[in-house]
């Protein structure tokens, strides 16, 4: 459930607050090797099933860039931004991969508001993603997204 925020002023009085998880989705062999594909990252831990079963994680497993790729999935399932002129990524403030992320393995995003501040026109918005898998007792990704809004001017 996405929640929603309208207002420069909605989104300052959002901080500290646990935007809740997205629907679980499998991680399959298709899509690692899509990325893989993608980015030339042929290591036989993502795209060798054989090699990987005798491997360190007894599977093959997904990319940390894949993993940390589904953010930008999660996010707007986490929170949705009404009454923009203009969102931007901005950057990170950190980015970790506590666990491997096996292949058949299902994620799913869960979110919080670290800090929201006003710069000038714009809000920044640090949000905490959490990449969870199912089952495991750490995530497979964690990152402190930072995003800026500029929203469209109060009519009356």
């Amino acid at each position: 459930m996405s929640h929603v925020f309208d207002s420069a002023q909605a989104l300052l009085a959002a901080e500290g607050i646990d935007l809740g998880h997205t629907e679980w989705l499998t991680i399959d062999q298709p899509r690692i090797d899509l990325f893989a594909e993608a980015t030339g990252d042929h290591q036989w831990i993502h795209v060798d099933p054989e090699r990987a079963a005798q491997g360190p994680f007894g599977a093959c497993i997904a990319h940390g860039y894949l993993t940390l790729s589904l953010v930008n999935l999660f996010l707007p399932q986490l929170l949705t931004i009404d009454n923009l002129a203009m969102g931007v990524n901005y950057g990170s403030d950190r980015v970790r991969f506590p666990a491997p992320v096996r292949v058949g393995a299902r994620v799913r995003g869960r979110g919080q508001i670290l800090r929201a501040e006003q710069l000038a026109d714009n809000v920044q918005l640090v949000v905490r993603v959490s990449v969870e898998i199912e089952g495991e007792s750490r995530p497979g990704c964690v990152i402190d997204t930072i995003s800026r809004y500029t929203f469209n001017p109060v009519t009356e």
